[in-house]
């Protein structure tokens, strides 16, 4: 049974990469894709996700235009669209044809207007729209819009609409996702909206809306998801099924309408750069058990005894806060399920991660950067036995420690390498120098480096030519000189190497170490330049082949012309009928005429 199942699956592995073999071919560039778009009955035919796949990679690669859409009119059920400048009318026109069209992605197509959107009236089997950021849909265009009263999801954010165009959703009572975040809507647009019973997902970030308005919040039953971040209000009514809460850059007096004896069975809540008015009553009116992602980043707090019963934390974000040493411990007291922790510019030395080693066994993810911890915290820090990303840029990280001034120095990196599931290691703008990279060179898991030091030239770059794993290197800002970047010998895995700000370099290096490794991405502010001045030689040398094939053109058409000119006389005019008949009969087995022996091809057939 285990076997049948195995080989089931290594098939359905094998079909799918050949699918997709095929979908890449067929969207490899303009050539292929006029040499199927005639195949119109096949593609009609085309299962809806083999179709979207293909459409995503047409748009991906800038192959889709208005008229090959009619192509898949049959048979797309979900268009991405997102970002491409070119959509407009025309665009949609073929797009409302859509028979089975389900989910249409528009977002910042700049060229949408409202009069475009006419043609996605009446949709009936439309259920998601995003138009978010195409500023120049009005009140308008959701005039269009609110025909299709089969949407489920839509998108309006950073529009143009009013208070006005607001009220007009009202009518599309399936909705279950509403995003209105940046449109200056007020209290009446939102009371207005109280008919949408079924919304599950309200954002409305940076609108005008009060704790007046936002007391009409409490007659979505079925919401799971609001961001009320960036607006006026203070204080929510109790929403007995809310999830996910952004009240980022707010001032939060109350979750649950002040009532104590009720309990939100919050799972998210992002409070960047909040103020609380009674932080107590928050955070006592949500369930703990359900509690596991908490973003404060920003936050004036002097004092986390907040977080002594939200144990089920998994992520914290407490960056930018004014938190030091004497708090971690309460961290550490709830450390046992967290697996994100950002102490990122706050007040924390080395004595930090002295405390949370032990208490943070299933820690992912790290980010001490821009603290005032040294290298003394790295023995620490790889007592933490889970962690696979740790950030400690703009620190004071050096790469050794010396137990007295003038001792010899011990190489501080080497306890990481303990770290077997360490696969991203962040060490830009500290003071690490040549002689401490080669350690990491032996970290078995990791594929993502980044190093950053005024201190760091070619030596640290050939270190790295063992790091076996090594996918992404980013070496930015150091000093490299050319015939360093040219010795390097890169790692096998590499595909992705960061040279941005290394000054000394100059092009021809660069572009003679792309020519030696076609399989790496190279990044440095030449590489723009260096791809310009390709594609100008290219079309150069295209130019010149084009210039010498007209040139001997030109040259046989002078010959022809120069022969045209010379007269020719036939022979046979020299002779009478029956002397040439004479000739003929003269031809023997031995095919000799006049002395001349004729060849086989040319012996005449009796």
């Amino acid at each position: 049974m285990a076997a049948a199942s195995a080989s089931a699956s290594a098939g359905n592995a094998g079909q799918t990469r050949l699918v997709d073999r095929c979908i890449d071919a067929a969207a490899r560039g303009p050539a292929t894709v006029e040499a199927w778009r005639r195949q119109r009955r096949s593609l009609e035919r085309l299962p809806g996700p083999l179709a979207d796949e293909l459409l995503r990679r047409l748009a991906a690669r800038r192959l889709l235009f208005p008229s090959l859409l009619e192509v898949f009119r049959y048979s797309a059920e979900e268009i991405d669209l997102s970002g491409n400048t070119a959509v407009d009318a025309e665009w949609l026109a073929y797009l409302g044809a859509f028979r089975y069209l389900r989910v249409l992605k528009m977002a910042d197509c700049k060229n949408v207007n409202s009069a475009a959107v006419w043609a996605l009236s009446g949709m009936s089997t439309i259920k998601e729209l995003d138009l978010s950021r195409c500023s120049r849909i009005s009140d308008a265009g959701i005039k269009h819009i609110v025909s299709n009263d089969s949407l489920e999801k839509l998108h309006l954010s950073d529009t143009g609409l009013t208070d006005n165009g607001v009220m007009l959703i009202a009518a599309l009572k399936n909705l279950q996702l509403l995003d209105l975040g940046g449109i200056h809507m007020t209290d009446k647009a939102l009371r207005s909206l109280q008919v949408l019973t079924q919304l599950e997902h309200l954002d409305i970030w940076g609108s005008e809306i009060t704790d007046e308005g936002a007391s009409v919040l409490i007659a979505f039953t079925r919401l799971r998801f609001l961001n009320v971040s960036w607006t006026h209000v203070t204080c929510l009514p109790p929403l007995p099924n809310l999830r996910y809460l952004n009240m980022s850059n707010c001032t939060i007096h109350s979750i649950c309408g002040g009532d104590s004896e009720v309990h939100i069975p919050l799972e998210k809540l992002t409070a960047s750069a909040a103020s609380f008015g009674n932080i107590d009553e928050v955070f006592s009116s949500i369930e703990a058990n359900s509690f596991s992602f908490l973003e404060m980043s920003g936050c004036s707090l002097s004092n986390l005894y907040i977080l002594q019963k939200l144990k089920s934390l998994e992520h914290l974000d407490l960056s930018l806060s004014r938190i030091t040493d004497d708090e971690i411990q309460y961290v550490a007291n709830i450390g046992m399920n967290l697996r994100y922790l950002s102490l990122k510019n706050t007040g924390i030395t080395s004595q930090a991660p002295c405390v949370l080693a032990g208490t943070v066994p299933n820690l992912s993810s790290l980010s001490l950067a821009y603290t005032k911890i040294d290298d003394s915290a790295l023995v620490y820090i790889s007592l933490m036995p889970s962690l696979r990303a740790i950030d400690l840029t703009h620190t004071n990280i050096k790469g050794f420690t010396r137990v007295e001034a003038n001792s010899e120095k011990t190489l501080s990196m080497p306890p990481l390498e303990h770290l077997i599931y360490l696969e991203s290691l962040y060490l830009e703008d500290t003071a690490l120098a040549d002689e401490v990279i080669p350690p990491l060179a032996s970290f078995r898991a990791l594929k993502y480096l980044y190093l950053k030091s005024d201190f760091l030239s070619d030596p640290a770059l050939h270190a790295l030519s063992s790091a076996s794993n090594l996918i992404h290197l980013g070496f930015c800002g150091n000093v490299l000189s050319n015939s360093g970047l040219l010795q390097f010998v890169p790692p096998t895995q590499l595909r992705v190497l960061d040279l941005s700000d290394c000054w000394i370099l100059t092009g021809d290096a660069i572009s003679k170490f792309c020519r030696h490794h076609p399989m790496i991405e190279v990044r440095h502010e030449l590489m723009e330049e260096l791809q310009q001045n390709r594609v100008g030689t290219s079309q150069v040398h295209k130019s010149k082949q084009i210039l010498q094939a007209k040139a001997k053109a030109v040259n046989i058409l002078a010959d022809a012309s120069r022969l045209s000119g010379i007269s020719f006389v036939d022979e046979r005019i020299k002779y009478s009928r029956e002397e040439m008949m004479n000739i003929q009969d003269l031809t023997g087995s031995n095919l000799v005429l006049n002395g001349v022996w004729l060849p086989p091809e040319l012996r005449r057939m009796k």
